[in-house]
């Protein structure tokens, strides 16, 4: 078997070719080299040596825990790599196995847990979540308890790995679906899920499948995922991001949301045509192409620290890296873009924000290094840095314009700003007959209140309306001009799909879409609430 990271030409050709081979390349001989930064960031490198890691996290008293492939868990105290491992535990580190993922209890400060996901020896082996107690800087000895045991593995690539807590206390667990893509779409088994258990092993009965799958499939919150090797929490508002490593197209950044399926294998980055059982991406970059592409999407961090030291446009942003192009980019949530940040680094897989405001990445090249960067002022040069954009997502929805009242034969295709039109007896344009025709909108609408909206639809004939996949105004067969109403409640600055169909057959045409909560007045839906793409 190819060991995880072990070859890392071999790893670059085969996830430009197909994206699938994750972890398989280990860089033990490029020089250290520092990461391309934008003008005011420098960076210091934390720790190296570190051999084989796979993920880090921060401890509530500012030590630093890396975990490596090969089952050693290291301790960063006060700037120093410890000599003496935290743990080191047997683990199957074949492919892309091993210890893979480390959390720390909410409550570590009192009860000293530290959980970490890895990969139990055997014939066949399989992945497992473990707690530890801490007594210092290392394990206790014998500590262990075994909280979550996964299903038999069969390939050595697609473990998934990453464990956090939730804000609300609970423990969450990505599993890949073992390059099995048919995992993924079954509540048979956990493979290809996001797992949500109590923090000792035991499932909450709030899961959104709890009542019906059965067992220890009871932990699944959300589905249909290929590699969801690294998810993170936004401090403050508790959303989630997750990174699915696709196949051959695209890396995905998902909208973490409880009973959501997104698509693998029916779909790789948004699906084409949209598919209402399925959660389309955030944001999706592909392997070739763009002004941003890569193999392997790693790493995920929330910049929202409790001290800032970044400019202000970083506050809310998220960081994600990408393992075969070696860069770190950030996704703005509030404008779908995003924009490089650093290149240069060598083979990274993990990233996160400490509570001082810093930037930390985790990367096997080198022989394993931790890095930190911080952010003073810029330099007073114009010296160019090395960044790559996204095109910016327009605002407004989709339209497309049809010469028929049933949905067919299209005429026109256009971004409209807002959907508030009277086009008296005039077509939208002149391609099209003035008295039968329909329109479509597509895209996302983003509310500005966690609440419970009322969406309105004033239109002279046929109207249908769907927000998160949802069907709140269903009035196709209308023939009258009136206000259509229904309600679906959404939380705040979250992205959600909005699909607006409409058919006119004769007289005037109106056609507006309102919405009004508790604290937002009833008005036409605004551009800047609207985007053209989910």
């Amino acid at each position: 078997m190819t060991q995880l990271f072990s070859r890392p030409i071999m790893l670059r050709v085969l996830c430009l070719v197909a994206g699938a081979l994750f972890f398989t390349l280990l860089v033990l001989s490029i020089p250290v080299q520092a990461a391309t930064l934008p003008n005011g960031f420098s960076e210091t490198r934390v720790a190296d040596g570190l051999g084989d890691p796979t993920a880090f996290a921060f401890a509530p008293d500012g030590r630093i825990f890396v975990t490596a492939q090969s089952g050693a868990v290291r301790v960063i105290k006060n700037g120093a790599l410890l000599s003496t491992p935290f743990l080191t535990i047997t683990t199957d580190n074949s492919g892309e196995r091993g210890l893979l993922g480390i959390a720390f209890d909410p409550a570590f400060t009192t009860n000293q847990y530290v959980y970490i996901y890895y990969t139990v020896p055997g014939s066949p082996p399989h992945n497992r979540v473990s707690r530890f107690t801490a007594s210092g800087d290392v394990a206790v000895a014998n500590s262990e308890v075994a909280l979550v045991d996964l299903e038999n593995l069969s390939a050595t690539n697609h473990n998934g790995g990453a464990i956090h807590f939730g804000p609300d206390g609970k423990l969450y667990v990505a599993v890949g679906e073992n390059a099995n893509a048919a995992n993924a779409q079954t509540l048979n088994n956990r493979l290809g899920k996001i797992l949500r258990v109590n923090a000792d092993g035991t499932i909450p009965t709030d899961n959104p499948f709890y009542n019906q799958a059965t067992g220890s499939r009871r932990s699944i919150w959300a589905l249909g995922l290929r590699n969801p090797y690294t998810f993170a929490f936004q401090p403050g508002t508790g959303r989630m991001f997750i990174n699915d490593v696709g196949a051959g197209s695209w890396e995905e950044i998902n909208d973490g949301i409880a009973g959501s399926n997104y698509g693998w294998n029916s779909c790789e980055g948004p699906c084409s045509p949209p598919n209402a059982s399925y959660r389309d991406p955030l944001y999706a970059y592909p392997h070739s192409g763009g002004s941003i592409n890569g193999c392997a999407i790693v790493g995920g961090a929330f910049y929202n620290p409790s001290t800032t030291q970044f400019p202000a446009e970083y506050v809310g942003d998220y960081f994600f890296a990408d393992l075969c192009n070696d860069w770190i980019s950030r996704y703005d949530p509030n404008t779908d873009t995003a924009t490089g940040f650093a290149t240069g680094l060598s083979t990274p897989v993990d990233l996160g924000v400490s509570s001082d405001g810093a930037l930390y990445y985790l990367m096997r090249g080198n022989g394993g290094e931790l890095w930190r960067v911080a952010y003073s002022s810029p330099p007073p040069t114009n010296t160019p840095t090395a960044t790559v954009t996204a095109t910016p997502i327009p605002h407004g929805l989709k339209g497309k314009y049809f010469d028929n009242p049933n949905l067919t034969v299209v005429k026109l295709k256009r971004v409209d700003a807002t959907v508030d039109f009277d086009f008296g007896t005039n077509p939208p344009d002149p391609s099209m007959g003035p008295d039968t025709y329909s329109i479509r909108w597509r895209g996302a609408v983003v509310p500005r209140f966690s609440e419970t909206y009322r969406f309105i639809v004033k239109a002279d004939a046929g109207v249908r309306l769907s927000v998160d996949n949802v069907t709140i105004i269903d009035q196709w067969s209308s023939v009258v001009t009136r206000k259509h109403r229904g309600k679906i409640t959404l939380n705040a600055n979250q992205k959600y799909k909005i699909l607006l169909e409409y058919k006119h057959e004769q007289g005037p045409a109106v056609i507006q879409l309102m919405w009004a909560s508790a604290s937002e007045p009833r008005a036409i839906i605004p551009t800047e609430a609207l985007f053209a793409r989910y």
